[in-house]
């Protein structure tokens, strides 16, 4: 059989592998994350099927996308090079899928928590007089000296 459909076998089964690995992992591990993110586990859960969901979609079709090759493919030293950059590609893509989904998510959440803190207070406007020889109330007697 010709090497270039080895190397397209061999990329396509290393690639699905990686994509489910990285889910499955992603899955169980950012439940959490989730569940502090949007303080409702059944919501947590919901978004976390949902996000699994479109990273298998995304990383999927980017596989299927990218696995022609217009190299020629002589040997399986060829096909072996071929193949790490794709592999490569899919990696780099299955990277920056987790870090936008963290980075989103983490901002999502750190403005949520400033919207349950509230406004901060207001800056102060002025200043007022420091005089310890005289009372700050009119009617307080002033203080004792020593």
């Amino acid at each position: 059989m010709d090497p270039k459909v080895w190397m397209y076998l061999l990329y396509l089964a290393v690639s699905v592998a990686l994509t489910v690995w990285v889910a499955t992992t992603l899955a169980r591990n950012g439940l959490v994350f989730l569940a502090d993110v949007f303080e409702d586990e059944r919501l947590a859960r919901a978004v976390n099927q949902l996000l699994v969901m479109g990273f298998y979609l995304l990383n999927l079709g980017y596989v299927a996308f990218a696995m022609r090759s217009s190299a020629t493919v002589a040997d399986a030293g060829e096909a072996l090079e071929v193949f790490s950059m794709k592999i490569g590609l899919v990696l780099l893509v299955l990277g920056v899928l987790h870090f936008c989904n963290v980075y989103f998510l983490g901002r999502y959440r750190r403005s949520r928590i400033r919207q349950q803190q509230g406004q901060p207070p207001l800056p102060p406007t002025g200043r007022l007089p420091m005089h310890p020889q005289r009372p700050i109330h009119p009617q307080m007697p002033p203080p004792a000296q020593a």
